[in-house]
């Protein structure tokens, strides 16, 4: 299962129905976070998995705790919110809230509730991540590339399917600047987290966010 299958699969259309009822946010709304929260994430996790310890430690988390099962069980998603907060404490660190009010500020969702969509989602991208490394049989040294790997095949599948719907969802929710210059939101997301997007980052809204938020990353 790829990232973008995960995002418009099954397991992204439960985060967002159950954040939707929870919070009474529009589902739209919610799977364009998710759009572009997921690769965030994945993106600090790989900066982070450079340094040993880092690597060490996010490996044994995923070995204990991640193993794929919250993909099948949506009862996971609402019952791991808490440990999800810690999650997102860990990856972003001091850039936490800055991470949360960029998000809020581009897709219109308040910021009291981003946390919580957020804290959501964190335990799914573990697990996501935690199955991928289970079938790639890797080890601490192999996740930068592993999770380097998940974000550029996203970024080719992006690319191959300018019919995706998540590029409507995005291209609604974010503003409309990215799908007119480029046809493809999903991708100037994934294009950016990868480090290629300083030229895709015209259209205000999603370059904004992915440059304030990564920086000099």
């Amino acid at each position: 299962m790829s990232l973008i299958d995960l995002l418009t699969g099954n397991t992204g259309n439960q985060v967002a129905e159950q954040a939707e009822n929870k919070f009474g946010i529009s589902k739209n709304q919610v799977i364009a976070l998710l759009a572009v929260a997921t690769p965030l994430i994945i993106s600090y996790l790989r900066n982070k998995s450079q340094d040993a310890k880092e690597a060490e430690a996010l490996n044994s988390a995923l070995d204990k705790d991640h193993n794929g099962s919250i993909l099948n069980d949506a009862s996971q998603i609402e019952s791991r919110q808490a440990e999800g907060g810690s999650i997102l404490g860990h990856i972003f660190g001091d850039q936490k809230s800055n991470v949360e009010n960029q998000l809020s500020q581009n897709t219109g969702i308040s910021i009291d509730k981003i946390g919580p969509i957020l804290a959501m989602l964190a335990p799914v991208v573990m697990g996501y991540i935690g199955q991928q490394k289970q079938q790639s049989n890797v080890g601490a040294g192999g996740l930068g590339d592993l999770l380097g790997g998940i974000l550029g095949n996203a970024s080719n599948q992006a690319q191959a399917q300018q019919s995706n719907p998540l590029n409507d969802i995005l291209g609604s929710v974010l503003g409309g600047g990215q799908s007119q210059s480029s046809g493809n939101p999903l991708n100037d997301i994934l294009g950016s987290v990868l480090g290629g997007g300083g030229n895709q980052q015209q259209g205000g809204g999603l370059g904004s966010i992915l440059g304030n938020i990564l920086g000099g990353k």
